[in-house]
């Protein structure tokens, strides 16, 4: 006859049959989405008229931003830890894309996103396309943006997501990243796919 206590040990042993039988300790400080099923691409144009697609920056880490420029706070931050981030990397800076996606493609022109996107760091990349195609892309990486109109003089303001998405040099999404993470993680964790976790 087994006891209660004999009962609750056989429960757990068996419980634990089902889970995994390795330790999968992640290698990265970021958020690990290695394997998910959406944000696999985009087809937008850069800030120099040209159309851009993920296969362009193949060989590269890439990291990539939703926002827009009229942003009062957590785009200019993100994207001057990214800067920064590329200037800790030293020479590693030029395995990595950076790209900043506008949610506002109304006000963000390529000539403004030209203007404001390569003022954090030269090699940075803003990409634009129609309000479809933005909505789509935005839809495809689950990224949340919504207009609200708070009667100000600079107009709109646009409440969305601000995560930053990393894809590994074979162009795989893997990182996530919320705001204010700090430069840190991200340069461990692309100093990790630029070795080739």
């Amino acid at each position: 006859m087994i006891t209660r206590i004999g009962f609750g040990l056989l429960i757990a042993v068996l419980l634990g049959a089902c889970g995994p039988t390795t330790s999968s300790k992640s290698p990265f400080q970021g958020t690990d989405i290695t394997g998910v099923d959406w944000g696999k691409d985009f087809n937008l144009t850069d800030h120099h008229g040209q159309r851009r697609t993920l296969a362009d920056f193949h060989g590269k880490v890439v990291a990539l931003f939703f926002g827009y420029t009229h942003c009062p706070d957590v785009c200019p931050t993100t994207l001057g830890e990214l800067a920064l981030t590329l200037k800790k990397l030293g020479k590693d800076a030029d395995k990595v894309q950076v790209l900043f996606v506008t949610l506002d493609p109304a006000r963000d022109t390529s000539a403004v996103l030209a203007q404001y996107v390569p003022s954090f760091n030269p090699s940075f990349l803003g990409l634009t396309g129609s309000e479809a195609e933005v909505a789509q892309v935005a839809k495809t990486f689950k990224v949340f943006y919504q207009k609200q109109d708070k009667g100000s003089k600079a107009g709109y303001f646009l409440d969305h997501s601000a995560n930053t998405f990393v894809f590994d040099p074979q162009g795989r999404l893997r990182l996530m990243y919320g705001f204010g993470v700090g430069t840190g993680p991200i340069i461990h964790d692309i100093n990790q796919l630029l070795s080739g976790k």
